[in-house]
């Protein structure tokens, strides 16, 4: 399970939700090995009154969240983080000063899902990558 945010300002993440999403699942199937159905995002737009970061940023700046089982090495999370960012950088154009992502893991019983908590449910992929 993945579940994935991704903050921006309105007039620049808009036009891109469509390719930025199709780069994201990509990365996070071939990566975490999701089924290809495992699609969970979630964009918010923002408006530049709702939006504030450093100076050194552009307004292409992007910050995604991804909320994910914990279960995955270290070395699938940074390989997941670099390809992540150089996909959106050469696909999309945006700097990688420009994109910023978090990976947060909770246990599977933190989970709703379906009815059941997490840890209780019979998933069709591994999480231990």
């Amino acid at each position: 399970m993945a579940q994935i945010k991704v903050y921006g300002l309105a007039e620049k993440l808009n036009p891109i939700k469509v390719d930025l999403s199709h780069i994201i699942h990509t990365s996070v199937s071939e990566v975490l090995q999701l089924p290809p159905e495992k699609r969970f995002h979630r964009f918010f737009p923002l408006d530049k009154t709702d939006f504030y970061y450093p100076n050194d940023r552009t307004e292409n700046y992007l910050i995604i969240e991804i909320s994910i089982f914990e279960g995955r090495s270290k070395e699938t999370k940074k390989e997941l983080i670099h390809k992540l960012i150089k996909d959106i950088n050469q696909n999309l154009n945006i700097s990688v000063n420009d994109i910023e992502i978090t990976i947060f893991e909770t246990p599977k019983s933190n989970w709703g899902i379906r009815g059941f908590p997490g840890d209780e449910l019979t998933l069709n992929y591994k999480v231990e990558v």
